[in-house]
């Protein structure tokens, strides 16, 4: 939940030779991936909060705890499954894929856990129609602590990208971030925060 495994002296040495870089971990040292307590609440809130601020996000996702739970705990796919259609709101894709995915963990035949490897649940999840590699690689990052993610596609992340100098378009970034592994989902957290201060 917290990395506590990860070697931080290991991933800011690494991360801080490039650069580019040296700067935000010189700023921000030891940064820690942020886990998930329920894989299968961290799928659905990345895919409802797709594509939307984060501010909007917090306000669907308490709207929704509220009218599916009531308790003001996050809904199981359960709930989902059984009224999430009555509830969601935005493009009818999202709304289907999230209600689908829904059905899938309750019935088991989407099954997540912290003990797959990352490459397996990518897998898993860009099986189902309505997931991308973005949610896939995301959720692989929040809930197994998977430390060599780049969501290069992220926009946040072009931008933080930008600033400082590095290729800014999804094909670009993805190959130029090479020399960044095994830590690139330290470094897409680098970038994020670069992209947030300006």
């Amino acid at each position: 939940l917290l990395d506590l495994d990860a070697d931080s002296s290991a991933i800011d040495a690494h991360l801080s030779a490039d650069p580019a870089l040296a700067d935000s971990v010189l700023e921000n040292p030891g940064i820690r991936l942020p886990g998930a307590l329920d894989a299968h609440e961290q799928l659905l809130r990345t895919m409802i909060g797709q594509q939307i601020s984060v501010s909007a996000a917090r306000t669907t996702l308490g709207r929704l705890a509220r009218e599916l739970d009531g308790s003001g705990l996050f809904p199981t796919p359960s709930q989902f499954a059984e009224r999430g259609l009555d509830v969601l709101r935005g493009p009818k894709t999202r709304i289907a894929a999230v209600h689908e995915v829904a059905r899938a963990l309750e019935s088991g035949a989407l099954a997540l856990n912290s003990a797959l490897e990352p490459a397996d649940l990518t897998r898993r999840l860009v099986s189902v129609p309505g997931i991308g590699p973005w949610t896939a690689g995301y959720v692989a990052m929040r809930v197994l602590g998977a430390p060599d993610v780049l969501l290069g596609s992220d926009l946040v992340l072009l931008k933080g990208a930008a600033l400082l100098g590095l290729p800014s378009t999804p094909r670009d970034i993805s190959e130029d971030a090479r020399r960044w592994a095994p830590y690139r989902s330290y470094a897409t957290l680098h970038l994020w925060r670069v992209a947030r201060r300006h």
